[in-house]
């Protein structure tokens, strides 16, 4: 039975209308971005297989497209229209850390960076570059590494930081692994950086280390 012939109350897409997207399982979003589902399966069918085969919703986001379209009724489309979700998702968030304050709103930054960090399977290293009024320049990813270890070189961080003309700075990484407490060479790399950065008077307010719904803040932790 297609979603069509359900009643009204109980379709996704009415309800979101009607009770709001909270509301709705992992399954029942799903569902209304794909709209229709495949021969014998809803939408809401074909949502909880994606769900079930992945796992969770960041291995779902994360998976690259020849994972993604193992799954049939997943094409090439559906693909391009989920990263094009998500990036908007980003894009709105690094809008919002850019019309205020940053350090008014963490949360943000936090949620910023767990859109654009979790699933990854390879070590990322993103900084965020502030003005004089901490509002955000731009973010970057500048190293990418392995599924343990990526390379991090202060002074690429230190000309970047010129180049964009930011008065400071907030560092964040991934941890593919998992957890997100900071490892000893994350800790030691962490003062390599504010020394190297206060040499030319920008200043490092923070740095996150992001593992799926769990950030690492070394400012929060006393670390920085």
């Amino acid at each position: 039975m297609g979603i069509t012939d359900w009643p009204e109350h109980l379709r996704p897409r009415e309800r979101l209308i009607r009770e709001g997207p909270q509301a709705l399982s992992d399954a029942e979003l799903l569902a209304v971005f794909l709209r229709v589902g495949v021969r014998g399966k809803s939408a809401v069918d074909l949502a909880g297989e994606m769900v079930r085969h992945f796992g969770s919703l960041q291995a779902l986001f994360a998976a690259g497209q020849a994972e993604f379209t193992r799954i049939p009724g997943l094409g090439a489309a559906k693909y391009a229209q989920l990263q094009a979700v998500m990036e908007l998702a980003r894009r709105a968030i690094a809008e919002e850390l850019r019309t205020g304050p940053t350090l008014s709103s963490p949360q943000a930054v936090k949620t910023y960076l767990q859109a654009a960090l979790t699933g990854k399977r390879h070590e990322a290293f993103h900084v965020l570059f502030l003005d004089v009024k901490n509002r955000l320049i731009e973010a970057r990813e500048l190293f990418r590494g392995t599924l343990t270890h990526t390379s991090v070189y202060p002074r690429e961080v230190v000309r970047e930081a010129l180049a964009r003309n930011a008065a400071a700075v907030m560092l964040a990484h991934n941890h593919p692994s998992g957890t997100p407490e900071p490892s000893e060479s994350d800790l030691l790399l962490t003062r390599a950086l504010v020394q190297a950065l206060a040499l030319v008077d920008i200043r490092v307010l923070d740095h996150f280390v992001v593992a799926g719904s769990r950030v690492h803040s070394f400012a929060e932790h006393g670390q920085i």
